[in-house]
Order: C-alpha cells, then sequence, then structure tokens
C-alpha cells in the first residue's frame, strides 16, 4: 500500500471543498467562526474521507469493470483496509462533533448515517442524488450548531442571539437559520451528483443540461442577501459582503457552467468526468459566497483561498 494509492481513494485533491461548509454555516448565524467551528471542520473532513473509502469499498467490482486503475481493483488498496479506515474516520468525525455539543453530534450522526445509506445502498438508487444532497446540506448545518453549540459567540458588549448562543430553550434556532444558505449547497450536490452518475459510460446530454440551468439559477440565488431571523443588532454585516457575494456567485457559475456545457455538447465520458470535476470544484466559491451571503466577507475570502490548492492537487489525484 503507498501513500500516492491512499490518496487516490480518499480523492484528497477533493478535501479542500470541505472546510467552506462548516464556516458558511457560521456565517449564516451571523457568527464568527470559533472552537465549534474548527470541531465541524475536523469532525466533516473525518467524515467526508470514511465515504470516500466506503463509496470505492462498495464500488469495487463495479470499478474492476469500469475502472481497473483504482486502488482497491488494482490491488494497490485491500478491500479490508479501506472499510476498516471508513469505519475509523466515521468514529473519529462523530468524536469531534460530540465535542462541539449535542446538537452538533445529532447532525453529525444524521450526516454519517446518510453517508454510508449512500454509499452502501441509495448511491444506485433514484434516491442517490438526494442523499448527496443531504449529506453536504447535513455538513453545512453540522458547522451551525457547532458554532451556536459552543455559547462562545458574543458580540462587543456581550448581547447574543439565541441562534448564535445556542443556551436557549431552542437549540436547533441555529440549524434553522442556516438552513437556506444549507438548501442552495444541497441543490448544487444533487446537480453534481446526477451528472456524476454518467461519468463512466457517458451518454447524457439532459443531466449536464439540467444542471447548467442548475447552476444560473443557484448563482443568482446565492448572490442575493437573504432576508435573516437574525437581528441586524447580532448579525456581523462586514464592509462591501454583498458585492463580495455577487463577485463570488459569478465565479462559481463560471467554474461549472463551462464544464457543464461541453458536456452536454458532447457527454462523452472524459468531458462528463471533466464536468463532475467542475462541480466540485464550484463547491468553493459557492461556499464561499454564502458566506459572504451571511455578512463575512473575509471568511469568504479566506474560503477562496483554497482554490489554488485545490487545483494544484487535483492536477496530481483527481477529485473523481
Amino acid at each position: 500500500m503507498t501513500l500516492r494509492a491512499w490518496a487516490e481513494l480518499l480523492r484528497v485533491s477533493a478535501l479542500f471543498t470541505v472546510p467552506g461548509d462548516a464556516l458558511a454555516g457560521a456565517a449564516a448565524l451571523g457568527a464568527r467562526p470559533n472552537r465549534g467551528t474548527a470541531l465541524a471542520m475536523g469532525a466533516s473532513l473525518c467524515l467526508y474521507e470514511a465515504g470516500m473509502a466506503l463509496n470505492d469499498w462498495a464500488d469495487r467490482e463495479e470499478d474492476a469493470v469500469d475502472r481497473p486503475h483504482r486502488p482497491i481493483p488494482s490491488g494497490r488498496v485491500s478491500p479490508p483496509a479501506a472499510l476498516t479506515a471508513a469505519g475509523a474516520l466515521t468514529a473519529a468525525g462523530l468524536g469531534l462533533a460530540a465535542l462541539a455539543g449535542r446538537p452538533a453530534l445529532a447532525v453529525g450522526t444524521a450526516l454519517a448515517a446518510t453517508v454510508w445509506a449512500y454509499d452502501i445502498h441509495l448511491k444506485h438508487t433514484p434516491a442517490g442524488p438526494l442523499a448527496m444532497g443531504a449529506a453536504r446540506s447535513l455538513d453545512l448545518l453540522l458547522g451551525a450548531t457547532a458554532t451556536s453549540g459552543r455559547g462562545d459567540t458574543a458580540r462587543p458588549g456581550g448581547a447574543r442571539h439565541p441562534a448564535v448562543a445556542g443556551r436557549g430553550p431552542d437549540r436547533w434556532s441555529g440549524a434553522r437559520t442556516a438552513l437556506p444558505s444549507a438548501s442552495l449547497l444541497g441543490a448544487h450536490t444533487v446537480a453534481v451528483t446526477t451528472v456524476s452518475r454518467h461519468e463512466a459510460q457517458g451518454g447524457s446530454t439532459a443531466a449536464p443540461l439540467a444542471a447548467l440551468a442548475a447552476t444560473a439559477a443557484l448563482g443568482v440565488a446565492a448572490g442575493r442577501r437573504p432576508a435573516s431571523p437574525v437581528p441586524a443588532a447580532h448579525r456581523r454585516t462586514g464592509p462591501g459582503a454583498p458585492a463580495v457575494a455577487g463577485a463570488l456567485a459569478a465565479v462559481y457559475v463560471g467554474t461549472a457552467a463551462r464544464p457543464l456545457l461541453h458536456a452536454a455538447l458532447n457527454p462523452s465520458p472524459p468531458l462528463t468526468q471533466r464536468a463532475v470535476g467542475g462541480g466540485i470544484r464550484a463547491m468553493i466559491p459557492l461556499q464561499a459566497a454564502l458566506a459572504a451571503r451571511g455578512g463575512a466577507a473575509g471568511v469568504a475570502l479566506g474560503v477562496m483561498a483554497l482554490v489554488p490548492l485545490a487545483r494544484a492537487l487535483a492536477r496530481k489525484v483527481s477529485p473523481t
């Protein structure tokens, strides 16, 4: 077993699409990222990698035909090792979520269950794309609940909104506040996953066209600031955040749309795979736009700093 084989199995180049989920969840609350947010990022990374390992374990027979170069069918990683890694990473992810509080653990458990259900059974059913979308939405909600659950997001003067404090009778207000952002991220994931179902054989024009339309609609929504249930006195609104959100939404559309258009015009396996890769990379500017949409322009620009790192690593290890 080589380090490169594990990097391919875990698709490490796609890891840069994960931290933005938690940061966008925190921004949706109008809260500064805190220790809970960091715990959520760690949990998300572990659960994402667990899903990658489990995915290849579950698809090992199919990959032996369609992708014999993958780590398991090529013999570079054994099936028991991949399954053990998936279990260990899941346990680590839930452990980190537990440190962020009970609501975060509940969301993390739902996320882990969704990941395992998708990889083991739902992937090859009509519910597969919806399950993947739910997983991404839950990941953003994990960031929101972990951030609010720490109770250390006070603004100057000591004021806290219940969605941020997470200590009142309703510990789930943070999740509800972040639900619009989570829905946008989940919808993008549904679109990309639908296209990915054709990346081995190609042949679908409808899937990339539908994803292209969804990308345009999501770009418009991500560039607009929503009506927030967090009062203005409690919301962090960075200078220029609306303009930053609009610009990042345009970057998101540009990143995803071009390869989708190429795949729609020529639905060959290579172009379909590029469209999926573009959709994965577009996660980062979408997360950044959602963070700016929540008023955290600085956080949004920090998320965008992950783009060149993701591109550099994608040249060595495919994200699909």
